[in-house]
């Protein structure tokens, strides 16, 4: 029945039918500690399931960015959801949380339940990987605000660590080893520069080939963001992690300095891993001097451990058993700033 609600650009029915598509991919998020379902005006967690004598709550927040022009062009929707945890559960396992529960916030222009269900199974999807719950979550449908096919995704995450067990670089020291955890792709940040350089500079088609790419342009740029949680949580298990930095936003420059003591510095060594295709592409395409590169994008490196040289091996091996490509790539220094030799 039409409404008045319906003659100004929001449906009901719309709405209903999308929570109906998505129950059945939260439910596969449920762990220890979630209480309650879905309708509830809020979503609830057991804090005390986990038995922590002195437990800190870290938080974290992010968006996909315009990663999502590209699921436009594309009409791909079933990855930025996982893009949308990654973004949050990387940042606050770097604190050395381990993430509890996940809240997504959708805005469309127009309520398609059959696009929504393929977002939030991507959210579904990358809460699994991060093993945290789904407990909330809001669609709102805002006409005027954004054009009938287009969407903003946003997240919310929180976790739990022991206060004493929190990573907040203070123990790291020069001589202390750095591993790089290997990325799955350009991941979620960046994309203003790649939309720019493939779609504005070299006017190119999404479906184009390379022949350094496995697959089109546009689904490699579309992998989803890889999800460090469980790795990260195995080795902690084990190995007293001086410092974790997730590489997003500001490539190597930016964010490696964010795990050290002030007056540290790291001093990476190329070559001790590999810079994916789609890096090589991007520069070719670009011209881009490499110091920016590294200033930018991630470079095949999603995520770095510092940890005691010790410890280096044992950390390889049990992230070698936890499927992640993971090497040294260089070492702490009494240098401050980043130096890519």
């Amino acid at each position: 029945m039409s409404t008045q609600y319906e003659k100004a650009g929001v449906s009901l029915e719309a709405g209903y039918e999308s929570v109906r598509l998505i129950k059945k991919h939260i439910e596969k998020t449920r762990r220890f500690g979630m209480m309650g379902g879905i309708g509830s005006f809020g979503g609830l967690f057991d804090l005390s399931a986990l038995n922590m004598k002195e437990p800190v709550l870290v938080s974290g927040t992010d968006g996909v960015g315009t990663k999502l022009k590209l699921a436009f062009m594309m009409d791909k929707h079933d990855t930025v959801g996982q893009d949308v945890v990654a973004m949050c559960v990387n940042d606050i396992i770097a604190q050395g949380a381990e993430p509890l529960f996940f809240l997504d916030y959708i805005a469309v222009g127009k309520n398609h339940p059959e696009k929504i269900e393929q977002i939030v199974k991507g959210v579904a999807d990358g809460c699994v990987l991060a093993n945290c719950a789904l407990v909330g979550g809001e669609t709102a449908e805002m006409p005027d605000m954004y054009d009938e096919e287009d969407y903003d995704i946003a997240g919310f995450t929180v976790g739990a660590v022991e206060k004493s067990q929190m990573i907040t670089g203070e123990k790291t020291k020069a001589g202390d080893v750095v591993i790089g955890l290997a990325s799955s792709g350009v991941h979620s940040n960046g994309f203003s520069l790649v939309r720019k350089i493939v779609l504005k500079d070299n006017q190119l088609d999404l479906n184009t080939k390379f022949d350094e790419l496995q697959d089109s342009l546009g689904n490699t740029l579309l992998t989803p963001t890889r999800i460090y949680v469980r790795p990260v949580l195995e080795v902690l298990k084990s190995v007293d992690i001086h410092g974790i930095a997730h590489i997003t936003g500001g490539g190597f420059y930016e964010n490696m300095p964010r795990c050290l003591n002030p007056g540290l510095g790291i001093e990476i060594h190329r070559g001790t891993w590999e810079v994916l295709p789609i890096f090589h592409v991007l520069q070719k395409l670009s011209g881009m001097e490499e110091k920016e590169m590294y200033n930018v994008f991630n470079m095949g490196i999603g995520m770095i451990l510092v940890v005691d040289p010790k410890d280096a091996e044992a950390t390889l091996e049990i992230l070698a058993a936890q499927g992640e490509k993971a090497t040294v790539i260089g070492k702490v220094t009494s240098q401050e700033g980043i130096d890519i030799q």
